[in-house]
């Protein structure tokens, strides 16, 4: 019978014992897709939801709620339950059982995860969900602020996540309010941060944290600068699609020092150097841009006259009527270590922090480092130079050829995601800084192509990483890589075409200029700082063509006395045909005139 189950959970009264309740609950959890038809499924989450609401006048108490929203969490996962759980009113429901529930936290987080279920499944679901009336966005938001638990920053910023994945709208108004007290921006700085040490220690679901976090801030990244076009980065015509980079808003500045925070603390693990959350990190700090007021931080530089300005044009203003609440933001960005206790938290307008609100906000201080993000100019690209260098190691082993089979069946056993996926945002960031910053080139250089480097053997057949970039400009199967290995380098070399030949040899790079549009060898650079060596320290010359102090060798064995008399005899006998035709002039002949110049003498 398809529907024993709901008839079995509909024949339970006020009077059945718990242990029969629980094995009800746990046979809807168990139970294969097949028990149950769509009506069916459907009827029994709405029964067991209504249950909930009334705990304790119905079929189940509040002992039971955990199992039996692990149940309706089940049902949900076919698209048919997922469909009942998004309507409006089951979403009410779902976001009161997290306070109803707040004693009960296996209870709430269950309930929690029903609605992020539904929002995988139903994408219309998350408008619903942002709805007025529902309000979901601003209920889970206030519940991310509030929260410490990894477990409960997971499910939340993956519902976030969710219902901010297509853009909608509601991204802004979201950015323009406090919840709390507090604004997004410094929620997610504040939560990014304390999940530092769970990750580090293998916290349960830390890292599923602070990915979906990440993912959600990538969602903010992309969108909200489009939406208020604040302070546009490139120059594009007003008709074409905007993308991730053509606009800034100094509103997410505040931003940066917890996302390279985490980038310069989380350690890489030794299987394989780049995953998440690690992945998401890069993909976010892509999304920021290395601009003049940002450079601060990024560099740990004194900030220019320019940048202080424009720091200080966002700071809030304690006068005055502000045009937006999310105008009172900090943006200080040389300040990180105060991002989360700004003048915007404590002022006229805030509300009164309540007692826990000031115990979580000493917690918070308090697991944060006062040190700044950045200490040196160079160790946000020594970072991800160290990553790029052990990444490769990793999957190109010693001297491995970069479409050598075994480097995709390696990567297929170990991860669903291909190595342009993995890799190439690495080296985009690393362009990025390149692009932005002249420290940042010549540490590319140094670290790739150092003064002392040894070129008496091929560079494209050395097992470092020098020898694996090359490699990857010849790469068939890491299309995406290659090209952003070759602009990274290019980048380094101040995008010159010269240079980067000077460094690297012509014909290692040929391949990459050509698709820029250089079909032949660049003329040598002319004199300057990134100007490249002509010969290596112990004034040997380089060939500009490979990069190396070594001439190429032929495989061919050397020629006998008799092989080259033969061929001298055969280059003989065409000449002179070539002569006798009057194909060759008689002062042409090159047999001619080395038998004249006496060059033949002994022969």
């Amino acid at each position: 019978m398809p529907n024993a189950t709901l008839e079995r959970y509909k024949q339970l009264t006020t009077s059945s014992g718990r242990s029969e309740v629980s094995a009800v609950l746990n046979s809807i959890t168990l139970a294969p897709p097949s028990s149950l038809d769509a009506a069916a499924r459907g009827d029994l989450i709405n029964l067991i939801l209504e249950d909930l609401k009334a705990c304790g006048k119905r079929r189940l108490s509040s002992k039971d709620a955990a199992q039996a929203l692990l149940a309706v969490k089940t049902l949900g996962r076919d698209p048919s339950g997922s469909e009942v759980i998004a309507a409006t009113d089951n979403l009410k429901t779902l976001l009161a059982f997290h306070s109803t529930f707040k004693d009960q936290p296996d209870a709430a987080s269950e309930a929690l995860r029903c609605i992020a279920n539904a929002l995988l499944l139903i994408e219309p679901a998350r408008s619903t969900f942002l709805e007025k009336g529902v309000d979901g966005g601003d209920t889970c938001a206030a519940m991310l602020e509030a929260t410490h638990v990894p477990d409960q920053i997971f499910i939340l910023s993956r519902i976030l996540f969710l219902a901010t994945a297509s853009g909608s709208f509601y991204l802004q108004n979201m950015m323009e309010k406090k919840y709390n007290g507090h604004y997004v921006v410094d929620i997610i700085g504040s939560k990014l941060e304390c999940l530092i040490q769970p990750v580090s220690t293998g916290a349960n679901l830390a890292r599923e944290a602070m990915t979906d976090l990440l993912k959600l801030t990538f969602n903010i990244l992309l969108y909200y600068p489009n939406m208020t076009e604040a302070e546009p980065q490139v120059e594009r015509p007003s008709s074409s699609q905007k993308v991730l980079g053509d606009f800034w808003d100094s509103k997410l500045d505040s931003l940066l020092p917890p996302i390279l925070r985490v980038f310069l603390t989380l350690p890489s693990t030794p299987n394989s150097p780049i995953l998440a959350p690690l992945t998401h990190v890069i993909h976010a700090l892509i999304g920021i841009p290395v601009s003049n007021s940002l450079k601060p931080i990024w560099f740990a530089t004194q900030p220019t006259s320019s940048s202080r300005a424009s720091i200080s044009s966002s700071r809030p203003s304690l006068s005055g009527t502000p045009k937006s609440p999310l105008s009172q933001s900090p943006k200080d960005g040389s300040q990180p270590t105060s991002r989360s206790h700004s003048p915007s938290r404590s002022s006229p307008t805030s509300p009164k922090p309540s007692t826990l609100d000031r115990a979580l906000s000493v917690l918070t201080r308090k697991s944060r480092s006062p040190s700044p993000v950045v200490s040196n100019s160079t160790q946000v690209i020594n970072r991800a130079l160290d990553l790029l260098d052990g990444a490769l190691a990793y999957h190109f082993p010693g001297k491995t050829e970069a479409d050598d089979p075994s480097v995709r069946e390696k990567l297929k056993r170990e991860s669903t995601d291909s190595l342009d996926d993995l890799l190439s945002p690495l080296a985009v960031l690393i362009t990025r800084l390149c692009a932005a910053d002249e420290t940042c080139r010549v540490r590319v250089r140094q670290f790739i192509v150092p003064d002392d480097l040894d070129r008496s053997a091929a560079l494209e057949e050395r097992s470092d990483i020098l020898g694996r970039c090359l490699r990857l400009l010849g790469s068939v199967y890491h299309a995406r890589l290659k090209d952003s290995i070759g602009e990274m380098l290019y980048a380094a070399c101040d995008s010159n075409a010269s240079t980067l030949s000077g460094f690297f040899g012509y014909g290692n790079v040929a391949g990459f200029l050509f698709n820029k549009g250089v079909m032949s060898a660049p003329p040598p650079s002319e004199s300057g700082p990134s100007n490249p060596p002509t010969t290596t320290a112990a004034g040997e010359a380089i060939n500009p063509i490979t990069g190396t102090t070594v001439q190429p060798k032929s495989n061919l064995p050397e020629m006998t006395e008799e092989e080259k008399e033969r061929e001298m005899e055969k280059l003989l006998v065409l000449f002179d045909r070539l002569e006798k035709t009057g194909a060759l002039p008689k002062d042409q002949n090159p047999i001619r005139k080395a038998i004249h110049e006496g060059k033949f003498a002994n022969s």
